[in-house]
């Protein structure tokens, strides 16, 4: 297996850090941008990869797919395939104009790119409202349409993580690298991503809330994290509070398994919930 690679925006992917050629296309995850693939009769891996933002090369043999980890900041570019929490700005005949990060142009998503949407059935959305969509398309060029959907293009599902709108909750910040790491930890099993990515919070609240109904959570790639505890009665607003309290915690000091746990034990004391 290849050293670690760290790459910055605009840096080329090395063939020999790329899986081996495969019969089923190579996949991209966030932060690379492909140049040229080479022809399907060929039998050497030439994929011309770029990086998009500064970031941990990974790969996965497996799944012929290779990817960034991004490090920890705050400015979030869209990535097809992302799956990112929008906030509804304003609606037109076709579309929704959706704030996907405070500093970039509207991403537009049609206003019958919901599961069973028709023209009668279609959520009536409203400013201010959030949805949980993927990014669909990102257009080409500056100033490019960024287009996002609620549902999976090949079912027609709200596949996978319940796309959609997203009712009741709060929203807090995260870094986008705290937030590739919760949904790389939602994509595999507790114990996997435990030894993985060392991310433990997640399921120290869970264990600990669990006898006050637990809670849902839904993690957007651009620093975004929505977080309902609805089912914690007249706790629910103080629940909601401490998870978010001990994500952006875990985000900002980088703590480690154990602090992690000491944090959740800390918050949950100081919220007399626990």
């Amino acid at each position: 297996m290849s050293t670690p690679l760290i790459l910055l925006p605009g840096d080329e992917v090395p063939n020999d850090h790329l899986p081996p050629t495969k019969s089923n296309p190579l996949k991209l995850g966030p932060g690379l941008r492909l140049l040229s693939q080479p022809p399907a009769s060929s039998k050497t891996s030439k994929h011309v990869l770029t990086a998009t933002q500064a970031g941990l090369l990974a790969t996965d043999a497996k799944r012929n797919t290779v990817s960034l980890q991004s490090f920890s900041n705050r400015r979030y570019i869209p990535t097809p395939n992302d799956l990112v929490i929008a906030q509804v700005h304003h609606s037109s005949v076709d579309y929704f104009h959706c704030m996907v990060t405070p500093h970039t142009a509207h991403a537009m998503l049609g206003q019958l790119s919901f599961e069973g949407a028709t023209k009668k059935t279609r959520p009536m959305l409203k400013q201010g409202d959030l949805v949980y969509a993927r990014v669909l398309s990102i257009g080409i060029g500056a100033g490019a349409e960024v287009e996002l959907t609620c549902v999976n293009p090949a079912t027609g599902k709200a596949e996978p993580g319940g796309l959609g709108p997203l009712v009741g909750g709060m929203v807090f910040d995260i870094s986008t690298g705290m937030a590739a790491r919760l949904l790389r930890a939602s994509s595999t099993s507790a114990n996997q991503s435990d030894v993985i990515d060392g991310l433990v919070v997640l399921s120290e609240l869970g264990k600990k809330l669990e006898p006050l109904g637990g809670f849902e959570i839904a993690v957007g790639r651009n620093g975004k994290v929505w977080v309902d505890c609805s089912n914690a009665g007249e706790s629910a607003v103080k629940v909601t509070v401490a998870i978010g309290q001990c994500l952006q915690g875990t985000d900002e000091n980088n703590l480690d398994t154990s602090d992690q746990k000491k944090l959740v034990t800390r918050v949950l004391r100081a919220m007399k919930l626990a």
